[in-house]
């Protein structure tokens, strides 16, 4: 304990919001209970029409976001039905049943996926994959001659996929190494000049197999990286590019020690570089400039398209009653009597038509990554006793206690911060730049989300952003020195930074991630500060006011926090005169989270704080008088010890139990020590 832990990000889990599922209510409530449209679906898998075979498809790849409905699916044996259809004879139902499996691994989770690849899905679609890359040649004349589905479409669901099945499966990690899949997705990315998206799914993909996967280090060669490095020197300036850099930039650092020493230099400051140009966009002014953006393009299209319905609105009158049942099914109108679907893109995907607000998530997406991937680079490679607190917190956060990986060698090893990575981030502003990030988002940008139901999912995406900023923030603390971070007058303006961003409000805000975050900070420049003596702007009865908020949190971590900042603040008090009443306050704090949290993690970091608070000093002798110090902590250590006892076993790791241990053998001889005092 005592020392602040650095997090470390995995790659986010995928996820199954945004299109949505009127359609499936709608089929829902014709099948309820046992009459579940699954059978009757998978059934139309086996018609010798391709329309029919693609119309299920699709309606699978919709039905299966509402959750619920995955169990009916999966006790069919959906995904051995789905699984050869990745190879039929039509490219629109290639598509769709990539992109039936494909919704059905990102609203099926963890356990699904595992499903999916112990069915040997990955034979199918490892096989579709270099059937699609080997028809991009063929796809580019047919995009030509404006042909609806292509192999780039496909591709692209099938690259999806496969990122999802990789995020959640080891078996599918170790078929991804086995089977060369790499060379698939790097010409997939490769395309980026004249197709983003499916560039986009590649990088995304390979960012997150890149990540601690040592098998796949063997695989690496000059032209993988060169690869790499010719996406990070792209020039083109669009926000989805800025992503595509940004990924490539996460995955060249996963891969950091398999780089030729001649070039670690070189692509250490392309990486950095990128990295930088992504945080000095202002997402506040762009998010603004891009909604209007699209409010006239709408203004333009509105008008065309009035134009054209003066010009054919009988038609249309005539199109709309015969096509009434059509639509409810989630179907588009007829044409010479075949039903086409209105959109085809039935997966995880922001609607058609909305470039200005993909842009906007692009943006706000390479933000965060950008963050994390620094977060990643600040992480301390030797495991630290906070470790400990993180098996225990329910925070289902993306962060994780663990170091980088072992064997990284040469310029970019042993991570405890390099003196080249340290460099790279001072000479290209990065601490500038990401406390720069851990302001509240714009109000301007947010009020734009706000009055559009479109764009108010990118609220969260903009406090995402900081949420990550304040712990980029928190790692750079604990890992770089202090005159690196520009010495004591700009320590002391983070800290009155850090200050407004909890104490300006009325209240204290709430939101679990932003306390973990900001506390994360918060206590390293506290430990920082009290280490270096520097006078800081938050006084005691403020960070008290901030453990209270802390302590009533759900997330484990964030009481740790905040017991930690008392600790820290009561320590250094001890020092001064006459602060023996602030220290009573402290202790009685501490004291009843010791005695009443129902987390032995929590209680130790109470304990331990304790010890800090009141090690030694005149004010702190008097101050543990004064609220019986001695007394409670007596009354306090049965009842510790027979906790660790009966709930440490089943509840906690063998780490965090050697931990409570060394806490219950140093809360006796801080009882001795307390003895003596009061013998004075």
């Amino acid at each position: 304990m005592g020392k602040s832990k650095t997090n470390k990000f995995r790659r986010p889990q995928f996820n199954a919001e945004g299109l949505s599922v009127t359609a499936v209510k709608e089929v829902e409530e014709d099948h309820d209970g046992v009459d579940s449209p699954a059978g009757e679906l998978l059934e139309k898998l086996q018609s010798p029409s391709a329309d029919v075979r693609e119309f299920a498809c699709a309606s699978i790849s919709r039905v299966v976001q509402q959750s619920q409905t995955i169990p009916g699916f999966l006790q069919r044996d959906a995904v051995r039905r789905l699984g050869p259809l990745l190879l039929d004879r039509s490219l629109a139902v290639r598509e769709t049943a990539t992109g039936a499996l494909r919704n059905l691994s990102a609203c099926g989770g963890h356990e699904v996926c595992e499903d999916m690849v112990k069915q040997d899905v990955m034979t199918p679609l490892t096989a579709l994959l270099r059937e699609c890359c080997a028809g991009f040649e063929t796809n580019d004349a047919l995009s030509l001659k404006g042909q609806k589905n292509t192999v780039e479409d496909v591709a692209n669901e099938a690259v999806n996929l496969l990122w999802n099945l990789c995020e959640s499966s080891s078996q599918a990690l170790s078929v991804f190494n086995k089977a060369g899949i790499l060379d698939v997705i790097l010409q997939c990315l490769e395309r980026h000049t004249h197709n983003i998206k499916l560039a986009l799914s590649a990088a995304h993909c390979l960012h997150t197999v890149t990540e601690d996967n040592a098998e796949l280090l063997c695989s690496m060669n000059n032209a993988v990286l060169g690869t790499l490095e010719s996406v990070l020197l792209s020039s083109q300036v669009d926000m989805a590019h800025t992503l595509l850099r940004t990924l490539a930039a996460g995955s060249v650092w996963n891969l950091k020690s398999s780089l030729p020493t001649a070039r670690q230099a070189q692509t250490l400051n392309a990486l950095m570089a990128t990295l930088s140009q992504c945080l000095e966009l202002d997402a506040g002014t762009l998010i603004p400039q891009l909604r209007q953006a699209e409010v006239a393009q709408s203004a333009t299209a509105s008008e065309a398209g009035n134009m054209e319905d003066h010009q054919a609105a009988a038609g249309n009158m005539a199109v709309e009653e015969m096509d009434d049942d059509d639509e409810e099914e989630g179907v588009g109108p007829r044409t010479n009597g075949k039903a086409t679907k209105m959109d085809k893109d039935f997966s995880d995907l922001l609607p058609r038509g909305k470039e200005e607000l993909r842009e906007a998530t692009a943006l706000l997406t390479a933000q965060q990554t950008s963050l994390e991937i620094i977060v990643n680079m600040c992480c301390s490679d030797d495991p630290s006793d906070d470790e400990w607190e993180e098996a225990s917190s329910s925070d289902e956060s993306e962060m994780c206690p663990d170091g980088l990986s072992e064997g990284n060698t040469s310029l970019l090893s042993p991570l405890c911060l390099s003196a080249e990575v340290h460099g790279a981030l001072i000479n290209h502003n990065i601490p500038e730049k990401v406390l720069k990030k851990t302001q509240f988002p714009s109000s301007e940008a947010m009020d734009v989300c706000r009055h559009n139901p479109t764009w108010k999912i990118l609220m969260k995406k903009m406090h995402r952003v900081q949420y990550r900023a304040l712990t980029c923030l928190h790692n750079m603390l604990s890992t770089m020195d202090a005159e690196s971070l520009g010495g004591a007058a700009a320590l002391q303006d983070v800290a009155q930074h850090l200050s407004t961003l909890v104490f300006s409000a009325p209240e204290i805000p709430k939101e679990e991630e932003f306390l973990e975050a900001v506390t994360s900070a918060m206590r390293s420049l506290l430990q920082i500060i009290a280490y270096m003596k520097i006078p800081q702007c938050m006084t005691p009865q403020q960070l008290m006011s901030l453990s209270e908020a802390a302590t009533r949190c759900d997330v484990v971590s964030v009481r740790v926090n905040a017991l930690a900042i008392l600790g820290i603040t009561g320590s250094t008090l001890a020092k001064e005169k006459g602060t023996a009443e602030t220290l009573q306050m402290i202790g009685n704090a501490l004291l009843q989270v010791a005695a009443k949290d129902a987390n032995l993690v929590v209680c130790g970091e109470a304990l331990d704080a304790l010890f800090d608070v009141f090690a030694d000093g005149d004010e702190a002798e008097r101050a543990a008088k004064n609220i019986n110090l001695l007394s409670a902590l007596k009354a306090l250590q049965p009842v510790f010890k027979a906790k660790i006892r009966k709930e440490g076993k089943g509840k906690y790791s063998p780490e965090q139990l050697c931990v409570l241990d060394n806490i219950k053998v140093n809360l006796r001889r801080f009882i001795g020590y307390l003895e003596t005092v009061v013998k004075k």
